[in-house]
């Protein structure tokens, strides 16, 4: 396996092949996905490092004295030898990762292979292909989070231990002084905590950056604004608490923190920074000055780290583990925001110029991560893979007469889209009789009813069910109870038609093709009504046959959702991608004529902005950007397909144009959008008329809910998800 190692005696970094550590009782070995640099402790000891041997003596103080008490008792030949042979050695960089579990040792049972960690330690989260991690040094990853920032969880410890030495009481102001990697994270939970933080650092994009994450106000620590926010925070008073989260040896940040701590306030040091106490200063004050050890707790005890040995929930509450833990919650549920920190990704191979850079001021960064290979196909830990259902046809299809009489239809849901985009193109269509509309509640259904002329309206969905005279079934509820109301229908014996989605997990997926083997119906189509849009058809046809592979750009400028829109009740009705991105996947594989084998996708924190990479068989690929935070006033979806020297260009379905050896551009006349309902509902309609095949085939209506469901599983872990067909 690959590791970053550093010669501390000349200097050199290199990625060394080295063993692979074995798996030991009391641990597990973990595949790094993601590992975080320190860009205050590894640079310092990298900066260190390229040092003279006089300057590497002035750095470390505390090992020459070491050395000294060494000569005293061995003598100085045998001291040189030791320390020329301690610094000509390589040593490990990293203590902060986040990986796949790929080996469990004897008494672990927490944790099985493949599951999400993170990891700390410096000597077991390092720069390194594979760690064994023991029990008190790893965490699992809440479902969800993405192990980019599940590799922030050591550095997260650390400002947390921080934050629990300071005590913070709701209300209280504080001080944070350094706003480098664990400032900012000091910013946000003391944010989190109910506390307004002023912030200090000489670099005013980092003070710009503290300022978005939640600090009060921000200044250089030599300016007069940070001092006119603290008073006028504190009425003159002075802040509860300082945090110390700067390095160098600069005394201004002890004696900042004096100057503007009130009353015997409480000054927590977390960083390395010179700490020359003014005592007068602090005399006169009373201060509390307090250090906080790492991680927590348990830090430097081998029989804690090393055998597994816990303290006791009762004696000792925040452990190590227990921190980290707790830090991973807090980014599980969105209470901290690491995505802002991160500067730069680096693959692991570049590790060696990666610090070049970051040690030469080339790159100036808050975090930078480095991005581990994916596992040879040898390999014990395997890509990421969601199965694509079967479709099973089994048992005996359900014999419906189709009488000579218009088909009837019956609603189960009657709100804004089923009222403005489905209702009004039935109401009217000859050979269509409007049934029944079921609805939760009495009166909506009555609304419907009146609006559309429905001859029944109830909230009785059995008897809807049950009725022979009912043709077929549209399900337009709420996401959540798609997938359940279509298994019932299907199992009645009724042609269905569902809103999208199909279903919000694969669990529910399974369970409508269950019923549809159970009862031999297949007779379902999802409202995937795109690919019927005449605009669209007609640029298709325009572009013509492809021989080669074709790259797809989809823009979706989505919009922020008005406060109170049910659509952002994620924990019950799935994310917005989850609910609508079906429509652009279906739309994306209608024109690539196939169905993808593989998903990939990105995400920014704290919004639902999204760009999703879809692989075809054939090598096409197609770029769906999902987004939230665009210009209202910018079309909402833009679409380019490149082929064979072709281009297919559409513009929010109002116009549409092909560019090839003969250009072709659609009416300049604006029309309204067509985005293809009414020819959708019309292909359904005749369908069940005629009992002839359903307008697009079940096992691609399959394929792309799976597809969209597997974009939530991109998310979590990563890196490509590959689309697993049965055979």
């Amino acid at each position: 396996m690959k590791q970053v190692v550093q010669n501390y005696k000349s200097g050199e970094l290199s990625v060394l092949d080295v063993p692979v550590p074995g798996c030991k009782p009391g641990g597990v070995l973990v595949r790094s996905a993601f590992s975080l640099i320190s860009t205050g402790t590894e640079l310092m000891k990298v900066s260190e490092a390229g040092m003279s041997m006089l300057g590497k003596a002035r750095s470390r103080p505390d090992q020459v004295a070491k050395v000294m008490q060494s000569v005293a008792t061995n003598g100085l030949p045998a001291t040189y030898r030791k320390v020329m042979g301690k610094l000509d050695s390589y040593t490990p960089l990293g203590y902060s990762l986040c990986g796949v579990v790929e080996q469990v040792g004897a008494g672990i049972d927490d944790v099985k292979v493949g599951d999400l960690v993170a990891c700390a330690g410096n000597e077991h989260a390092l720069h390194a292909e594979l760690n064994w991690v023991p029990r008190n040094l790893y965490a699992p990853v809440p479902d969800g989070l993405a192990p980019r920032h599940a590799a922030f969880g050591t550095v997260g410890s650390i400002a947390l231990q921080g934050v629990r030495q300071g005590e913070p009481q709701l209300g209280e102001v504080a001080l944070v002084i350094g706003l480098g990697l664990i400032g900012q994270l000091v910013v946000q939970l003391l944010t989190a905590a109910g506390v307004r933080v002023v912030g200090a650092d000489p670099d005013p994009a980092r003070c710009e950056l503290a300022e978005r994450l939640g600090a009060v106000a921000c200044g250089d620590p030599g300016s007069t604004a940070v001092e006119a926010a603290v008073a006028e925070l504190t009425g003159g008073h002075g802040v509860d608490q300082v945090y110390l989260a700067a390095g160098g040896g600069s005394n201004q940040p002890v004696e900042l923190a004096a100057r503007l701590s009130r009353d015997r306030g409480r000054v927590v040091d977390i960083g390395k920074c010179r700490l020359d106490l003014p005592w007068n200063a602090y005399y006169e004050k009373e201060l509390d000055v307090r250090f906080s050890r790492s991680y927590g707790p348990g830090r430097y005890d081998p029989e804690y780290e090393l055998q597994g040995r816990d303290y006791p929930i009762g004696y000792v509450r925040w452990t190590e583990r227990r921190n980290l833990a707790c830090f991973l919650d807090l980014l599980a549920r969105d209470r901290v925001d690491v995505d802002p920190l991160i500067s730069h990704i680096a693959d692991f191979d570049d590790a060696v110029e990666t610090y070049r850079r970051l040690k030469d001021g080339d790159l100036k960064a808050v975090a930078v991560l480095f991005r581990y290979p994916e596992p040879a196909g040898d390999g014990k830990v395997e890509a990421p893979v969601v199965a694509v259902p079967e479709v099973r046809r089994g048992g005996k299809a359900p014999t419906v007469a189709r009488p000579a009489r218009a088909v009837r239809l019956a609603f189960v849901g009657a709100g804004n889209y089923a009222s403005s985009m489905l209702l009004p193109h039935l109401a009217q269509r000859d050979g269509v009789t409007l049934s029944t509309v079921v609805t939760t509640t009495a009166l909506s259904a009555a609304n419907a009813q009146r609006k559309f002329g429905f001859a029944h309206a109830t909230t009785d969905l059995d008897a809807v069910l049950g009725d022979p005279s009912v043709d077929a079934v549209f399900v337009v509820t709420r996401h959540s109870s798609h997938a359940e109301l279509t298994r019932r229908a299907l199992l009645a014996g009724k042609t269905v038609f569902v809103e999208k989605p199909l279903a919000l997990t694969e669990d529910e997926l399974a369970g409508v093709l269950a019923a549809v083997e159970e009862s031999g119906n297949d007779r379902l189509q999802v409202g995937f009504n795109r690919r019927f849009a005449p605009l669209l058809r007609e640029a298709r046809d325009r572009f013509g046959a492809r021989t080669g592979p074709a790259h797809l750009r989809y823009l979706v400028n989505a919009g922020r959702l008005e406060h109170g829109s049910w659509y952002l009740q994620q924990g019950t009705e799935g994310s917005r991608f989850a609910g609508e991105g079906g429509h652009f996947i279906d739309t994306a594989s209608w024109l690539l004529e196939a169905d993808p084998v593989s998903v990939y996708a990105v995400a920014p924190s704290g919004n639902e902005d999204l760009q999703v990479v879809l692989r075809y068989p054939d090598g096409s690929t197609a770029t769906l950007g999902y987004v939230t935070t665009g210009a209202p006033g910018f079309p909402k979806e833009t679409l380019d397909l490149v082929a064979d020297g072709k281009v297919l260009k559409l513009d929010d379905f109002v116009r549409a144009s092909v560019y090839g050896p003969r250009r072709w551009v659609s009416s300049r006349l604006p029309k309204a959008r067509d985005k293809g309902q009414s020819a959708e509902l019309a292909a359904f309609i005749k369908a069940v008329r005629t009992d002839g095949p359903m307008p697009v085939p079940l096992e691609s209506l399959v394929a792309t809910t799976a597809a969209t469901l597997a974009v939530q599983a991109a998310l979590a872990g990563g890196a490509p998800v590959t689309l697993a067909r049965a055979r």
